[in-house]
């Protein structure tokens, strides 16, 4: 679920800005044209390109991929087989919510011991996987393993990944990275103590506990990297509980989920700029949304900046509005929310509003400060609107993705509004 791009077309306006900016490259010094090429690019792809990220989940009956895949959503999108195997042949499924949505290729358990529910008659676990790769290139690729079965005969599951990279790399000349995950570490003695409500239990039984998940991670990791073919793609193991229960009408009666942030900042790390903004959006772990957020304002200050530095008077003025606006709206929608472009302008006036006519005569400053001071008039002009568009940005996530108020919005904007010069070149 992309940003809107029906009312006000937000996201037309970002990519004409964007297309106003690559035309001042010939105006700027070639370490700023280089910096702002890099910065287009980085808006380019967690805006304008951005894309559901692409997971193949590989493991074996019961290791809990589709528990996995109900975990990251909070809700059930996947069918779990308590009982039989359910996964038949492998297949790209696109897993959606009002948060946003997954590709996931969820393979027939490795090593199951019954058919599958949904029967792929006369192909076996891999080669379905194999027919299904061609058709989309993953971004990582999930070993999910029971923490309890790391050291039960996963041999047979390791050549199964190794055939999986193969398949990958043959199809699309590329390796993705391999995220190691142990889930029902809740069942680690001792049993009865909680690791999704640690300030209830004893000191001593967690940390116990959380020795075991320690000692269950190293122990994969290591297997993984003993293998040749995967020890430069593994990038870390995270240990999870993902219990969730529906009751019948499929909303969640238990929630004992722990370690689901700390793996979703893993999987973070290593998306592709074009698959990081859906998955914040549907992950919901505010350290991550306030990271993107962070790196969105950073960006879109920067190329304002360039923008603004030009030393052609007064024609920057639409572009940085589009942008600043472009901005607010995607903040909102990291954070769940979606919004057109006429609340963004509303938001914008009422963070404003706080230093009065200020925020426009600064706007209008900007612009002629090119007229009287050409060239160092250009520096002022590109540092109030790299220190502007910061301020929009800190204000973005003080409303929408902290919950504050409009007076929380204006206090971060005041107190980031001030000019200060660009990051360096």
């Amino acid at each position: 679920m992309p940003p809107p791009r029906d009312e006000g077309s937000p996201l037309r306006d970002l990519a004409k800005a964007l297309a106003k900016a690559e035309e001042m490259l010939q105006f700027l010094p070639d370490g700023a044209a280089k910096n702002l090429v890099s910065k287009i690019g980085t808006l380019r792809g967690l805006i304008l390109e951005q894309r559901p990220p692409a997971f193949v989940l590989i493991g074996r009956r019961g290791s809990g991929k589709s528990s996995l895949v109900n975990a990251l959503f909070g809700k059930r999108v996947a069918k779990v087989g308590h009982v039989a195997a359910q996964t038949g042949r492998g297949a790209w499924y696109e897993h959606a919510s009002e948060q946003g949505s997954l590709h996931l290729l969820d393979t027939r358990g490795l090593q199951e011991g019954s058919a599958p529910a949904e029967e792929d008659p006369g192909r076996d676990a891999l080669a379905s996987v194999a027919v299904e790769l061609k058709r989309r290139v993953p971004d990582a690729l999930l070993f999910v393993v029971r923490a309890q079965d790391v050291d039960s005969a996963i041999d047979r599951d390791l050549d199964g990944i190794e055939q999986v990279l193969a398949e990958v790399e043959r199809a699309h000349r590329f390796r993705p990275p391999i995220v190691g995950v142990l889930t029902h570490c809740d069942l680690f003695e001792p049993k009865r103590t909680r690791l999704h409500r640690p300030d209830a239990e004893p000191e001593e039984a967690l940390h116990e506990k959380l020795g075991y998940v320690n000692e269950a991670e190293g122990l994969l990791e290591r297997k993984l990297k003993a293998r040749g073919l995967l020890v430069t793609q593994v990038v870390g193991v995270r240990g999870v509980s993902a219990y969730l229960s529906f009751d019948k009408e499929g909303n969640v009666r238990d929630d004992e989920r722990w370690g689901m942030d700390a793996l979703c900042t893993l999987l973070y790390a290593h998306l592709p700029n074009a698959g990081r903004g859906a998955f914040v959006r549907l992950a919901q772990v505010r350290g991550l949304q306030e990271e993107l957020a962070v790196s969105l304002s950073q960006a879109t200050a920067a190329v304002c900046a360039a923008i603004a530095a030009v030393p052609i008077p007064v024609a920057d003025v639409i572009p940085i509005t589009s942008m600043q606006v472009s901005l607010v709206i995607t903040i909102a929608w990291i954070s769940g929310r979606t919004i057109d472009k006429r609340s963004a302008l509303e938001f914008l006036a009422s963070i404003g509003a706080s230093v009065g006519v200020g925020f426009a005569l600064r706007e209008g400053a900007r612009a002629l400060v090119k007229y009287v001071f050409p060239g160092g008039g250009a520096a002022v002009s590109g540092a109030v609107a790299f220190a502007g568009t910061l301020a929009v940005g800190a204000a973005a996530r003080a409303y929408y993705l902290r919950g504050g108020s409009l007076d929380d919005a204006r206090a971060a904007f005041d107190a980031d509004a001030k000019p200060q010069d660009p990051p360096p070149k």
